[in-house]
């Protein structure tokens, strides 16, 4: 499924589960890292407001598709992707870690929710190791001399998996930086999950989700902040349903 956003094409090149755990499998057996960014509405917003964050995806390897709407217009399109929600990935990310010997690094949030995160990765997933765990201060460049700094003590701890919590652009910034200070180490961004895992934040319950009413869940626990963004997002969806009817007659001409 692709998307365009100005002069620039974002493709979700990753469109099930078994081919991110396949392609992650893959880097890991080489001791190659990756950047893994997780799209939806809100960055597909974001994306037309920012030159900057279309050069930091650009520099991401694999792309899933985070929410429902990314689904649904991948299938209105003829491209059907599955859903891969960023926080729904790290265990899954984690037991391949694991399995191949792979240690892991936590970056963002606070430093009692990576430690709690942290401790409940380890209780869930066998033989996981968690060797490094970075809060930077707030207001930090995730591109700057600092950032830079945190990647190379990332590095030194021997992860070869980090999950980044800092919410989009930063984390996706952050992970294309790390593609090029530590090239080695697999950057995934996975926005609340690991506060999901200590128990900061909510996440909406299975029913809620399975009939995708998340988005509604989350701004009625937190309206003032997510009013505006969801209201951005609507307000961008109809163009993007135009254009995965055209993406579906072009195919069909083809």
């Amino acid at each position: 499924m692709d998307f365009r956003i100005g002069d620039d094409t974002i493709t979700v090149n990753v469109p099930t589960w078994a081919v991110l755990e396949a392609r992650v499998r893959e880097r890991f057996a080489r001791r190659s890292g990756f950047a893994l960014a997780t799209i939806n509405l809100d960055h597909i917003v974001k994306l037309r407001a920012s030159d900057a964050f279309r050069e930091v995806y650009a520099a991401q390897d694999f792309v899933v598709a985070d929410g429902y709407p990314i689904v649904w217009l991948s299938r209105l399109a003829g491209r059907p992707v599955a859903l891969i929600p960023g926080s729904e990935a790290i265990l899954p990310l984690a037991r391949l870690a694991a399995a191949q010997g792979v240690t892991v690094a936590l970056f963002g949030s606070s430093a009692p929710v990576l430690a709690a995160a942290a401790e409940y990765l380890e209780r869930e997933v066998r033989d996981l190791d968690v060797v490094c765990q970075i809060a930077p201060p707030m207001g930090f460049d995730p591109a700057g001399p600092e950032a830079q700094e945190m990647l190379r003590r990332i590095s030194a701890s021997g992860a070869r998996l980090c999950f980044v919590a800092l919410g989009a652009p930063k984390q996706e910034s952050f992970a294309a930086t790390g593609r090029r200070i530590a090239p080695d180490i697999g950057f995934a961004s996975i926005g609340a999950g690991l506060d999901f895992f200590a128990g900061t934040q909510q996440r909406a319950p299975n029913w809620v989700r399975k009939i995708a009413m998340e988005w509604l869940w989350r701004m009625m626990l937190d309206p003032r902040r997510l009013f505006g963004r969801y209201f951005k997002c609507a307000v961008a969806l109809p163009g993007l349903v135009v254009r995965a009817l055209l993406l579906r007659l072009s195919d069909r001409r083809d």
